[in-house]
């Protein structure tokens, strides 16, 4: 690369290493009060802009990247902001689509730098990273400036560092049980904490749910008089077929049924977060009963979406896709999705997963669907030893079907070739297919290793 490329990419580092001295994503301390008073000395960037703010279980990465396609074709100017991030930390801030440079990460950072420590100086616990990058996101937005701001949560709603803006829209996506260290094994009491992204005067768009989760989320809609749009009711899949790089979709919108519609991704879930994006950018618009959107743009936005990370191809003959699946929820909307959508002789996973996480429910879910496993490691240091995550394979998939391979790109070499074999010498060896998931990072390190690009 051009030497001022590398010294960007050595001042992206250093920045990095500075905010890595502060607490990870993996440590929060249930407060606003100090990203409130960070913002509140930047001059308070998040209220200069309308917002959508998404929050969920699974699907929030995917939803808040088809919100920007939406919104971006159809005319306007969108910062995009979510986590984590699979390969470069710039991904997490976006602009018109795409990633924000790394110099202009750099020069936002050092912006915000001299605040961090007045903030700093005056708590028991200093800014943490997620909530230093919040307000980079939240800067960075007002300086372009933007038209509307798209916003996923980190972990939760309420005292997610995020939750300092007042959205026009939030969209609540399906809600499971992850994250138990911090949001705890209640689901009811995880769906209350996610439910404090609907405030008074926002539109609350939401997923189909369990019951009793339906329940809380409708009850914190009512206390702060937020107006309701639900998933399967008042809009929803109306029609999906599977086809080739992905499926056609027939929406049922608030304002009437788009048809025709390419989605270049796979899963029945993925066309459920379609749904919950179009509704929310109906109502970003205030599009209603017989008021659609142009149904063109709608279709070119989708059509041209890229989610990376999401059952994406890496590769053909064998097919090889990654999946960020780091959860028993998503890894059953995954398996769900091989099962339904593909025809494989024979499937292998490669599979790294964080220590902390639900491993053997990620391992009974994706189960049925793989023939052959192989563990492994990411880059993460919470990345489960992967002897340890064999023992707890093997209780599962039974010992003649896990393989163990410490480094990810042997994994997937390893996996390959299994993906290849054949009973019988004259059987064709097409028909193969590999599967790297369990993680994000599992995902990011192996998009990084076939050479794709920060997206």
């Amino acid at each position: 690369m051009p030497a001022a490329d590398a010294d960007v990419l050595a001042e992206l580092v250093q920045v990095e290493s500075e905010l890595d001295t502060r607490w990870p994503e993996t440590k929060i301390e249930p407060s606003l009060t100090r990203i409130s008073a960070l913002t509140h000395l930047l001059g308070d960037p998040q209220v200069t802009y309308p917002a959508i703010q998404i929050a969920g279980t699974n699907g929030k990465s995917s939803t808040t990247r088809m919100i920007d396609a939406l919104l971006t074709r159809l005319g306007l100017r969108t910062g995009r902001f979510t986590s984590p991030h699979l390969q470069l930390v710039t991904e997490r801030i976006g602009i018109d689509g795409a990633p924000i440079d790394p110099q202009r990460y750099v020069e936002v950072y050092r912006d915000v730098e001299p605040f961090l420590e007045m903030v700093d100086a005056n708590s028991e616990v200093r800014i943490t990273k997620f909530e230093a990058l919040t307000a980079m996101a939240y800067a960075a937005f007002a300086d372009a400036p933007v038209d509307v701001a798209v916003v996923e949560t980190g972990l939760g709603g309420s005292w997610d560092a995020t939750s300092i803006i007042i959205p026009k829209v939030a969209v609540v996506g399906p809600v499971g049980i992850d994250h138990v260290e911090y949001l705890g094994p209640d689901l009811l009491g995880i769906a209350a904490e996610k439910a404090g992204i609907i405030k008074a005067g926002s539109v609350a768009i939401l997923a189909e749910q369990d019951p009793g989760v339906a329940r809380v989320l409708l009850e914190r809609c009512a206390e702060v008089d937020a107006t309701v749009a639900r998933q399967g009711l008042e809009f929803g899949v109306e029609h999906r077929d599977v086809a080739v790089g992905g499926q056609m979709v027939s929406l049922q919108g608030l304002g009437g049924v788009y048809t025709d519609i390419f989605l270049p991704l796979h899963g029945a879930h993925q066309a459920d977060n379609a749904a919950r994006a179009l509704a929310a950018v109906e109502v970003f618009f205030g599009a209603g009963a017989d008021r659609m959107l142009d149904i063109e743009a709608v279709r070119e936005a989708f059509a041209t979406l890229v989610v990376p990370g999401r059952m994406e191809r890496m590769r053909t003959a064998p097919s090889v896709f990654i999946d960020a699946a780091h959860n028993p929820h998503g890894a059953a909307a995954l398996a769900a999705a091989l099962d339904g959508e593909f025809d494989f002789r024979r499937l292998v996973g490669v599979v790294g997963v964080m220590a902390d996480k639900d491993v053997a429910g990620i391992l009974t879910a994706l189960e049925p669907v793989f023939t052959d496993l192989v563990v492994t490691t990411n880059s993460s240091p919470r990345a489960m030893d992967p002897d340890l995550l064999a023992g707890l394979a093997i209780d599962i998939f039974g010992d003649e079907r896990v393989v163990v391979a410490p480094r990810l790109d042997d994994a997937i070499e390893v996996a390959v070739g299994l993906a290849e074999e054949t009973d019988d010498p004259n059987e064709p060896v097409a028909g193969g297919g590999v599967v790297i998931t369990g993680s994000v990072v599992t995902a990011g390190d192996a998009r990084t290793l076939f050479g794709k690009e920060p997206a």
